[in-house]
């Protein structure tokens, strides 16, 4: 079973998944020049080059320990840039969001340079089994401990983000696809930070699959929130016309 689970087809749908993510949000970038897509994009590269390392270790049934000690590092730290652009998306002052910032680049420079130099239990880089951190050592020491500084505010505030979007929208019935669209992206949220404690602990079993599954609901919640323009062309179309004066 654990050779279902750990299969390289799931990375790699994850890592297409991923991709086709990031161009979107990349594309609104582009369009817009929002810090929250810019930290959205950031985080959804991080996700797809890390699910593409997955792939490729799996397919070629070897762990490279180079590739683990990048990989790992990417893996953690995503949903902090995730997290990232949910808060620079509800956030009243962008100030919060530049502190953030700053506090992810310093966590992830430290966590590479732990990363590259740290002594790796290399009989857990096994092919077939899904090594979640545990080819760092304990949980709680260095560097592996530095996850949960990405983990635990960036999935507050990617979930914290959308409940407070859904909260927001919640009663106004031409921008219900937005609560729907953010209901399917907390569902996606709360699954990866699930498979992700559970690895933590030692039961990286179906995390492949739950990774996918993830982003596949994710994207989909996405593609329906699509822009605030649609539910305010529902709200004109809904209000009576004004009288015509002579």
């Amino acid at each position: 079973m654990q050779g279902i689970w750990s299969n390289w087809a799931w990375p790699l749908a994850t890592a297409i998944l991923g991709f086709i993510f990031m161009g979107l949000v990349f594309r609104q970038w582009l369009q817009r020049r929002k810090p929250h897509q810019a930290a959205w994009t950031v985080g959804l590269v991080f996700y797809a080059v890390a699910a593409l390392m997955e792939w490729w270790s799996e397919y070629n049934g070897a762990w490279n320990p180079a590739v683990y000690r990048v990989y790992i590092v990417l893996a953690a730290s995503l949903v902090g840039f995730l997290g990232l652009g949910s808060l620079y998306l509800v956030a009243r002052r962008r100030l919060w969001g530049h502190f953030y910032l700053a506090f992810n680049v310093v966590c992830l420079v430290v966590f590479f340079v732990g990363a590259l130099t740290a002594t790796l239990a290399t009989n857990k880089l096994v092919p077939g089994i899904t090594v979640g951190g545990q080819g760092l050592g304990a949980s709680l020491s260095f560097p592996r401990v530095m996850s949960f500084a990405f983990n635990i505010p960036g999935s507050i505030f990617l979930i914290g983000g959308a409940l407070l979007t859904i909260w927001r929208f919640a009663r106004k019935r031409e921008f219900a696809y937005r609560v729907w669209a953010n209901v399917l992206i907390v569902l996606g949220a709360l699954l990866i930070a699930f498979v992700g404690s559970r690895a933590r602990m030692g039961d990286t079993a179906g995390l492949y699959p739950a990774e996918m599954v993830a982003s596949a609901l994710m994207l989909a919640g996405f593609l329906l929130a699509g822009t605030l323009q649609k539910g305010r062309e529902a709200v004109r179309r809904t209000r009576p016309a004004a009288p015509r004066t002579e």
